[in-house]
């Protein structure tokens, strides 16, 4: 019998027990596309509950029955996370171990804990997953507590709709994840690892287990996992459907079966994170890429990129470019770049914006392409690496449509802890839903959404919040004149 705890707990998931085999999609990409196919768009928007990436967004509006597979290339002088994918992955231990894997364990135990977390700090290494975090910094921060146990956790909740790499990752390179989080687990002495996957990546799913079981067979998880000295064994977790679950502390409640909302810090979570244990927390990406820069050192790795922004990332450009799919770029290269050359320009139609790093960050107009993609100069513009999603947004799409769907998505997907979050984002859902059926808005809606869009900025506990008050001033910044003429 289930628990009023438990029930509570439940209902904050959208997707727990659901067949998701015959969804659609209503993510941003797929939203963003939806007049290539408007039968599919309407079938995603009257599915309930909605769901808002399958990882396909190079094929949106995509449905989970879809079999594409997106294009993958590195247009960086050395290939990091791309380099396997590029030649078909590694389906099985042995084929990873064929192609050089698990060397870079190997040499990270020869190394010592000390001077592979100096590497990963040397290296510049930032996390992939939206904050840009220094990885070394978390992975010291987290080696210098004292402890009985520490964890190692990887965040495969890849929520950003338009961004998809870490399912590919975890379908075509599993065990090069493994052994990032084996790296990770011997720098810090953690014995214990969690891949945390949204249910939305069937395939995903079934290649993370196989990976692990292989691993364990092999010798490279378990008792003796780590050289034979500690033991590091990993739990693959299955998701039930919650955007929020891609922030870490929400990420680590779920783990332990709490209602997952964010939580408070400090304490951070490399001090004090799951069941109280220091825990290192890195998405898939910046997992992936820790093998490369033990095998090749930091220097290599430091040498591509920018001052700001070291190494390699890899973008996902949704299906209105004429080349969508997964591209390993090096930080710097201009914005005008990636659409032009590696996406081909659009298919159709004009460029309107570029959505970069998932819905709930800045928008990029045509004006500001020459921008360079990196930490620094993106979030100087007001957008954001952030996940690495690149989409696309042509006429089509008008900034009242676009502002509507931003914030029904974080209506939707709030998980209601703060009052902004809570009641404003409806709020602004509601007023765009009535300008765009026809009806006036007076000039106090607009003072409104200012005002809510204010406190989303100083009041939010995590990312949803704050990434849409940076969404919805970059439309201020950029699109004034757009938003403002409807209120009269």
């Amino acid at each position: 019998m289930t628990t009023p705890k438990q029930a509570d707990v439940l209902s904050f998931y959208h997707l727990d027990g659901v067949d998701l085999s015959n969804a659609c999609c209503q993510g941003t990409a797929c939203f963003a596309s939806r007049h290539l196919n408007p039968d599919r768009w309407s079938r995603a928007v009257d599915q309930s509950p909605r769901i808002y990436c399958l990882g396909k967004c190079y094929g949106a509006p995509s449905a989970a029955a879809d079999q594409s597979r997106p294009t993958v290339e590195a247009r960086s002088r050395s290939a990091v996370v791309l380099e396997r994918m590029i030649q078909g992955g590694a389906e099985t231990c042995d084929d990873y171990r064929n192609q050089g894997g698990f060397e870079a364990l190997e040499r990270a135990i020869s190394l010592g804990a000390e001077q592979v977390i100096t590497e990963i700090e040397a290296s510049g290494l930032r996390g992939r997953g939206g904050a840009g975090f220094p990885t070394g910094a978390k992975w010291r921060a987290a080696a210098d507590q004292p402890s009985p146990e520490k964890f190692v956790v990887a965040n495969l909740d890849e929520g950003d709709p338009g961004a998809y790499i870490d399912r590919f990752i975890a379908e075509d390179d599993p065990y090069c994840l493994i052994e990032g989080m084996a790296i990770a687990a011997h720098a810090v002495a953690a014995t214990r690892g969690w891949i945390y996957a949204r249910c939305e990546y069937p395939e995903a799913l079934r290649s993370l287990q196989r990976a692990i079981d292989g691993a364990r067979a092999g010798g490279f998880l378990g008792p003796e996992a780590i050289g034979g000295r500690r033991a590091f064994d990993i739990e693959l977790i299955v998701g039930r459907g919650s955007y929020e679950c891609g922030e870490e502390t929400s990420l680590l409640n779920s783990i332990e079966g709490k209602r997952p909302v964010a939580r408070a810090r400090p304490p951070f979570v490399a001090e004090h994170g799951l069941w109280g244990m220091p825990t290192v927390v890195n998405n898939v990406e910046t997992l992936a890429s820790v093998p490369w820069i033990i095998r090749h050192g930091a220097e290599q790795y430091a040498s591509m990129g920018t001052p700001a922004s070291r190494g390699t990332k890899v973008v996902s450009l949704n299906s209105l470019f004429r080349r969508p799919g997964l591209y390993e770029i090096e930080f710097g290269i201009p914005l005008r770049d990636i659409v032009e050359d590696l996406g081909g320009g659009l298919r159709a139609g004009t460029l309107r914006c570029l959505m970069i790093g998932g819905p709930l960050a800045g928008v990029v107009p045509p004006s500001l392409l020459d921008t360079r993609f990196d930490f620094k100069e993106l979030r100087a513009i007001g957008a954001s690496v952030g996940h690495g999603g690149v989409i696309a947004i042509d006429e089509q799409t008008s900034i009242p449509e676009l502002i509507h769907h931003v914030f029904s998505f974080a209506a939707y997907e709030s998980c209601g802890k703060c009052t902004p979050c809570r009641l404003g984002a409806p709020r602004v859902e509601n007023i765009f839903h009535a300008i765009l059926a026809g009806q006036a808005a007076a000039m106090s809606d607009q003072t409104e959404w200012k005002d809510i869009v204010e406190a989303l900025k100083l009041t939010s506990l995590c990312g949803l919040g704050t990434g849409l008050a940076e969404f919805a001033e970059s439309i201020l910044r950029h699109f004034s004149a757009e938003a403002q003429s409807c209120f009269k």
